[in-house]
């Protein structure tokens, strides 16, 4: 039964609370920038940054992982490079940069702007030491179980060109499946939560898995709809989970309690 605890308030303040060295996985998409209005206040900023970084590292377990999905504002015709500010500072703080992904949108929303696209946000992976857990999500090979010679360059080979080569030492099976890589495909929207910016629940899911075992304490400090929550229970976690608004703590707190057991 997983162990769930939730708190509305100033996620800096709560987690003064938390036990040092006691959080095995934080997965959260902070607001920032100003691209999202929080709940109607257009004047909200992200000012305690620092502060929260190094809380957050602090509460990290020795060999811990913090997910930080977030991506930049465009101002005055320039993107902002907060997420890469915030990618170093947390380097500063003593956390590892383990792996810099991309949460690519399936179906972004159309900018109309003199610029590609935008299609996509980091989802920086911070540890603390080595990882200590990785559950890597592995993906179907498109050529399973063929063999290729790396003779030269390589080639996919038939069954009378394997016997042809069968003394070669170079002959490689194809295994059946492969690590995935560090592009992740979404689709967002879908679900009515009453929440702006809710990531997918297979997003939640995927770092819950592959950064963590059952029983295991996940941490979300911008806890906004809930999804990091409720895909934590799901799959057996413990949660601890802050959000500042009380409207969206309220629809976090629904969302999470129909699924703990």
């Amino acid at each position: 039964m997983s162990e769930v605890k939730l708190f509305q308030g100033d996620c800096l303040e709560i987690m003064k609370t938390i036990p040092d060295d006691s959080i095995d996985l934080t997965v959260t998409s902070p607001p920032y920038d100003n691209l999202r209005a929080y709940n109607g206040n257009t004047n909200w900023n992200f000012d305690k940054f620092k502060d929260i970084a190094s809380k957050l590292y602090q509460v990290t377990a020795v060999g811990g992982v913090l997910v930080w999905v977030v991506g930049d504002a465009t101002i005055k015709g320039s993107e902002t490079g907060t997420s890469f500010e915030q990618a170093l500072y947390f380097k500063s703080l003593g956390f590892n940069l383990h792996d810099t992904m991309i949460y690519a949108k399936n179906n972004p929303i159309p900018q109309n702007h003199n610029r590609y696209e935008q299609c996509f946000e980091y989802m920086f992976v911070f540890s603390k030491g080595k990882p200590k857990t990785f559950n890597g999500i592995r993906v179907e090979t498109k050529n399973a179980d063929k063999t290729f010679s790396w003779g030269g360059r390589k080639t996919i080979m038939d069954e009378n060109q394997c016997r042809r080569h069968r003394e070669e030492k170079d002959m490689i099976k194809v295994k059946p499946d492969k690590l995935h890589n560090n592009i992740f495909y979404y689709s967002i929207g879908g679900g009515n939560t009453g929440h702006p910016a809710v990531f997918p629940e297979q997003l939640a899911t995927d770092h819950i898995i592959s950064w963590s075992n059952e029983g295991d304490t996940v941490l979300d400090p911008f806890m906004g709809s809930g999804t990091t929550g409720k895909m934590a229970v799901l799959n057996n976690r413990n949660f601890i989970g802050i959000e500042l608004d009380k409207s969206y703590f309220e629809i976090a707190k629904s969302r999470i309690e129909k699924y703990e057991r």
